[in-house]
């Protein structure tokens, strides 16, 4: 069975996170129940999953071992891709988002920095950057 690619917004993704909406819930599950039998291939990317962690800090406060176990879910959802293909990063970056208490941006670009043996960051925000061992935080002057 040849099946259909589409993205999903972010949206989505909050309904069946929250069920803030159940109507809404219902026929976003219905999608990801197509996904799940091959119906459908849905693809997001790394945007879409920081906005995904954004809204659900800042409009329903939820703490960060939360959001990542409702990430991890989200990345290992049968039938949905992410691109670019790398799940240990974003894993990895989630870990350090919550573990070290860091915005989920800061810890993808640290995840990313290491990644491509990137060892120094000029930053004006060295609060986060901080707490991670291994990386050299520049702040100009």
């Amino acid at each position: 069975m040849t099946s259909k690619t589409a993205c999903v917004d972010t949206n989505f993704f909050i309904r069946i996170l929250t069920n803030d909406d159940p109507a809404q819930t219902q026929a976003a599950l219905s999608i990801f129940r197509k996904a799940v039998n091959g119906e459908i291939t849905l693809v997001i990317n790394d945007l879409l999953i920081a906005e995904i962690i954004w809204v659900l800090e800042s409009s329903y406060q939820l703490n960060a071992d939360d959001i990542r176990q409702k990430m991890l879910m989200v990345l290992n959802t049968p039938g949905l891709k992410v691109e670019p293909a790398d799940l240990s990063s974003r894993v990895q970056a989630l870990n350090l988002y919550a573990e070290k208490n860091i915005d989920y941006i800061d810890a993808y670009i640290v995840t990313w920095m290491k990644t491509h043996d990137i060892a120094i960051i000029y930053t004006f925000d060295k609060k986060h950057f901080s707490r991670i061992d291994g990386i050299e935080v520049t702040v100009p002057q």
